[in-house]
């Protein structure tokens, strides 16, 4: 059973010997249009005011819509691109970017969208960014549900704050600008919990599904480390083991791989993350 006490501490609250620079330009999903960066630059925005910006441009299907949505919106959530998510909303309404629009203009996403739009919203004001995929622990009690957020690095304290820009002003979380070791674990951070026996990974999945356990562990660790090298897919893109892993197939040499890759997570080593997404690299048709 989960016990919030039982989560130790992950490397991204400590003080990194890093050099954050990289993550303010973007990749190939949080790339913007030309026009897309400078209608961003012109508002001026702190990262508060971008991930509240990502938040007012999207929207959940079932907070807004119910049973409702027709198939055309409702495929809105593959949309993989910042830029094609900005270029949609500006088709519903094309006020600045930081007023938030009506449920019904908004852009059908999941928390991945949310964390990516306001991800390339950062890093088009040149803040440095990345999403995380992973697990929060503040929806549904005594589990970690599959979730993404974002960070933004702050000069001033010279750490990663996590943000989730779905649930602000929710009063789910104390600050959802500043998310605690204890409300959000990436996949690496959930995957090295269980491994010490601190956490029961049957608590780890996808609510209102019978996807739970190890392998929805090893699926967002995979994402996150792809994330963090600026490839940031959807929820559901599988690809290499990862199916196998699902089915628990898999033996247990890919358990030790995971280690690995968590742990190449954790330090924020630039040639350590390119050499563990060298084994788990997205393939090129997921990115098209």
């Amino acid at each position: 059973m989960f016990r919030s006490g039982d989560v130790g501490a992950p490397a991204w609250r400590t003080v990194a010997e890093m050099d954050p620079t990289p993550y303010a330009s973007p990749g190939p999903m949080t790339e913007l249009l030309p026009e897309q960066v400078t209608s961003v630059r012109a508002l001026d925005l702190d990262p508060e005011g971008c991930c509240r910006a990502a938040q007012g441009l999207l929207v959940d299907p079932e907070d807004a819509f119910g049973t409702s949505l027709s198939p055309t919106r409702l495929a809105e959530r593959n949309t993989r691109s910042a830029a094609a998510l900005l270029a949609r909303v500006t088709e519903f309404d094309p006020s600045p970017l930081d007023r938030p629009r009506r449920p019904e203009d908004r852009v059908v996403g999941t928390c991945r969208h949310f964390a990516v739009l306001a991800t390339a919203l950062l890093r088009a004001s040149a803040i440095p960014a990345r999403a995380r995929c992973g697990f929060a622990g503040y929806f549904v009690a005594d589990k970690w549900v599959d979730h993404w957020v974002t960070e933004h690095w702050s000069p001033d304290w010279l750490r990663w704050h996590r943000v989730d820009a779905e649930i602000i002003d929710l009063g789910l979380v104390g600050d959802p600008f500043d998310l605690a070791p204890t409300e959000f674990l990436t996949g690496g951070e959930a995957w090295q919990e269980i491994r010490a026996g601190r956490l029961d990974a049957a608590v780890f999945g996808v609510v209102g599904t019978e996807h739970w356990g190890p392998g929805e562990i090893r699926g967002n660790a995979i994402r996150d480390l792809a994330a963090l090298n600026k490839v940031e897919v959807l929820p559901w893109d599988e690809w290499g083991d990862m199916p196998a892993s699902y089915a628990s197939t898999n033996d247990a040499s890919f358990d030790t791989e995971i280690d690995e890759l968590a742990a190449a997570c954790a330090t924020d080593d630039p040639d350590l993350l390119a050499e563990a997404y060298a084994r788990f690299a997205v393939p090129a048709a997921l990115l098209t």
